[in-house]
C-alpha cells in the first residue's frame, strides 16, 4: 500500500498541484483594480465557470478584452464545483490534460469529471488560436459557504486585477432567465463584499458568437464603479476588430456632493475621449439628466442597438438623483440600480451587460492610469492633458460611450 502510494503521487505530481484549503494573509500587490494599471499593461483575470454554458461568453469576454503580446492577457480559468460527501476540500492547478485530474475530480464532487473535460476542451483550444493569451484551468472543489474564499485565494496568488463571475442565473430558449441555484448567487455575493480586486458580474445573453457582430455601451453615471467599467471598455475600444464604443453620460443639474469625486470623473472620461480622439469605432455622447424618469428614458432609447451593456454597480451612488427609486424596485442588488434595470423583464432587452464593482483600498483612487504613471522615469503628456482639462470641469453628466463590433 505504501509503495503504491508513493507511485501514484510520482505519476501525479508532475501533472497536478493539489492544495488543502488554508487561510492565508492577503498579499500586497498594488494593481488590484483597472485605473491602476497603464492601459497597455497586461491583465491578469480569474474567471469563474460553475457550468460548460458559461464559457463561451467567458471566452467572448476574453476576446474582447483584446489581448495582445504587447498587451497580454492571463487568465486563470477556475472551475467551482461544489463539494459532496465527506472528502476534505481541494484546489487542483491543470498544468496539463491528464485523466488523473478528472478522475481526482470526479472523485470529490457530483458529475465534476465530466463538466471539467466540457469546460477544459474550449479554453485549451482558445488559448492554441489566440494570440496574447495564456490561460491556466484551476478547479476548486469545496462547500459554496467557503467557495469564495477559493477564488480570493487564486486572486491574491497571482496578483489578478479583475475576477469575472457569472450570473446565477441562464437565459433559456424563450430568452427569459431559468431558475438558478441560490447557492451560486451567494458565492457572487460573498465575492462582491470581500473581494481583493475588481470584480465583474457577466450576464450572459448571447454574447458569444461573432466577434465583429457585438455592439458594446458603455453607461456612464459617475463613482468610482463607472469609472472602472469606462476604464475597462477603453482597453475593449482598442481591439482592431470594427468597433463602436459607445460611451452616454448623463449629467445632472445637480451640484456634486464630493468635488473629489466629479473632478475623478472628469479625469477618466477625459482621458477616454483623448485615447480614443481618432477611433472612428468610438462615439462619445453626454446627456442632461436631472432625474431617474429622464434616466429610464435615456437608457430605454438605446435598447435593440447594443449587444452588450458594460455599466458600474453604483456602489455609493444610491443617493444620486439619476439613480435614486431605482433601488426601491431592485430584484437584484449585486447588479447594482442600471444593472438590474438592464436585465428585469419589463425593460426588454436581449443585450448582455457586465456588471463592474471597482476595488477600493483605504486610500483614494486616483485617476485611471495615474499610479503607473507615477512609477514611470518620463513625464505622461496624458496626465499633463488631464491637469488643465480637470479645470473645466461641470457638474456630474451621465456618459454613453458606444463600441459596435467589439
Amino acid at each position: 500500500m505504501v509503495l503504491g502510494s508513493i507511485l501514484t503521487t510520482a505519476v501525479v505530481g508532475p501533472v497536478l498541484e493539489i492544495f488543502n484549503k488554508t487561510s492565508r494573509s492577503r498579499a500586497a500587490y498594488k494593481r488590484r483594480n483597472l485605473q491602476q494599471c497603464r492601459p497597455d499593461s497586461e491583465l491578469r483575470m480569474v474567471a469563474c465557470v460553475y457550468t460548460a454554458r458559461n464559457v463561451p461568453s467567458i471566452i467572448s469576454l476574453l476576446q474582447m478584452s483584446n489581448p495582445t503580446k504587447r498587451s497580454p492577457v492571463f487568465v486563470y480559468v477556475v472551475h467551482l464545483l461544489e463539494l459532496t460527501g465527506r472528502g476534505a476540500a481541494m484546489m487542483i492547478v491543470q498544468q496539463a490534460s491528464s485523466k488523473h485530474s478528472l478522475e481526482k475530480v470526479g472523485s470529490k464532487s457530483s458529475g465534476g469529471a465530466l463538466q471539467a473535460d466540457q469546460i477544459i476542451a474550449p479554453f485549451q483550444s482558445y488559448e492554441q488560436q489566440a494570440g496574447g493569451v495564456s490561460v491556466q484551468r484551476v478547479t476548486a472543489v469545496s462547500p459554496y459557504s467557503t467557495m469564495h474564499e477559493d477564488i480570493f485565494n487564486i486572486a491574491e496568488e497571482r496578483h489578478t486585477t479583475i475576477i469575472v463571475l457569472p450570473f446565477h442565473r441562464l437565459q433559456s430558449v424563450a430568452g427569459d432567465f431559468e431558475e438558478a441555484d441560490p447557492a451560486i448567487r451567494s458565492v457572487n455575493m460573498n465575492v462582491l463584499a470581500h473581494s481583493p480586486c475588481t470584480v465583474c458580474i457577466l450576464v450572459d445573453r448571447g454574447i458569444s458568437g461573432v466577434l465583429a457582430q457585438h455592439h458594446v455601451a458603455v453607461l456612464f453615471f459617475g463613482g468610482p464603479d463607472d469609472r472602472e467599467a469606462l476604464t475597462y471598455s477603453s482597453r475593449m475600444a482598442e481591439h482592431p476588430a470594427p468597433s463602436c464604443a459607445s460611451g452616454e453620460r448623463a449629467a445632472t443639474t445637480a451640484v456634486a456632493e464630493a468635488n473629489m469625486e466629479r473632478q475623478l470623473d472628469e479625469e477618466c472620461t477625459n482621458l477616454f475621449r483623448l485615447r480614443h480622439v481618432t477611433n472612428d469605432s468610438v462615439t462619445y455622447t453626454e446627456l442632461v439628466i436631472n432625474n431617474i424618469e429622464e434616466t429610464v428614458a435615456a437608457v430605454r432609447a438605446m435598447n435593440g442597438v447594443h449587444s452588450m451593456y458594460v455599466v458600474g454597480r453604483g456602489k455609493g451612488m444610491e443617493s444620486s438623483p439619476l439613480l435614486a427609486g431605482l433601488t426601491l424596485w431592485s430584484e437584484y442588488p449585486e447588479l447594482g440600480p442600471i444593472g438590474d434595470m438592464l436585465v428585469s423583464a419589463d425593460f426588454g432587452t436581449q443585450a448582455s451587460v457586465l456588471v463592474v464593482q471597482q476595488y477600493v483600498s483605504g486610500e483614494a483612487v486616483v485617476a485611471m492610469d495615474s499610479t503607473a504613471a507615477q512609477e514611470s522615469e518620463k513625464p505622461d503628456p496624458v496626465q499633463r492633458y488631464l491637469s488643465s482639462a480637470n479645470h473645466k470641469a461641470g457638474p456630474g453628466r451621465l456618459s454613453d460611450v458606444w463600441m459596435p463590433g467589439v
